[in-house]
């Protein structure tokens, strides 16, 4: 297991490799203010409140309301409220239309507006030094594979570009054509910033098996592998993005095969499912 839950900033999570390539790129311009989107619970909206903390920088968090609940464990616990502890501005909006008019009011010319996870070229150089510190720590060991969650594309891009090893993503958002589309979009903007030709991607396969209802609604199948990983390994997963992945392994995995399972964090969001959790962690 590949521990990008566990960071120095903010809880940790993936979002920290991109953010570490696109805030750099802020600060040399001169950057005072970021603006970045997410739904109501989202990571990268977290570790990007938190980055800007660290470094300086106003935050401004635009949220959309993009998965189907409500109550006050999800929309007041988990990430929103640590979005606010580490002082972002946080802005709620019904539709993606919103929050596009809302982000255009934000900006100025000190402001930098990053995209929806942080998957914007630079955001993948991230995920290809990963792929490079993963063959370090790897050594001569071989590996059949590697599963990881697929949402707004960077984290697979990077390692796509990065390792030839086989990769399983595991989509959380969107049904695998569609996804894949997404990959592709996203990693040609990585390789186009690394003077690369635009990648193939036949090494990585778009797993939907786990999608159920759609994004942020978990299934039986996620709530068992977050107790299997819980009570074997005294590892959290996330309801929503290693969760799924996680139970997407699970169903298929494959005798004598030796897999890296990439955890990219996400377990502040499991409070925003309190009432769930709770039913859950009894059975």
């Amino acid at each position: 297991m590949k521990r990008d839950d566990v960071g120095g900033i903010g809880l940790g999570g993936n979002k920290l490799r991109k953010l570490e390539f696109t805030l750099g790129a802020a600060l040399a311009g001169g950057a005072e203010k970021i603006v970045t989107f997410g739904g109501l619970q989202t990571n990268h909206g977290r570790l990007t409140a938190a980055s800007c903390a660290r470094l300086g920088l106003r935050c401004e968090l635009v949220l959309t309301r993009s998965v189907p609940r409500s109550g006050f464990a999800y929309e007041r616990s988990g990430n929103v409220a640590l979005d606010e502890l580490f002082g972002a501005t946080v802005h709620l909006c019904d539709t993606d239309e919103e929050a596009a008019a809302l982000a255009a009011a934000l900006a100025d010319e000190s402001t930098v507006t990053l995209p929806v996870g942080g998957s914007s070229g630079l955001g993948v150089l991230g995920y290809v030094a990963a792929a490079a510190e993963l063959a370090e720590q790897l050594g001569d060991r071989k590996v059949d594979r590697i599963v990881c969650t697929l949402g707004s594309g960077g984290t697979v891009a990077g390692l796509a570009l990065g390792a030839d090893i086989p990769i399983t993503a595991v989509s959380v958002s969107r049904e695998s054509d569609a996804a894949m589309a997404v990959l592709e979009e996203v990693a040609g903007l990585g390789a186009e910033v690394l003077g690369l030709d635009e990648p193939k991607l036949l090494h990585v396969t778009v797993d939907d098996s786990t999608l159920g209802e759609g994004y942020g609604v978990p299934t039986d199948e996620v709530w068992a592998a977050l107790r299997l990983f819980a009570r074997t390994e005294g590892i959290v997963l996330d309801p929503v993005y290693t969760g799924s992945t996680a139970a997407a392994l699970i169903a298929g995995v494959r005798p004598g095969e030796t897999v890296v399972f990439w955890h990219t964090g996400g377990v502040p969001a499991l409070y925003g499912y309190a009432p769930d959790l709770a039913a859950e962690a009894r059975r």
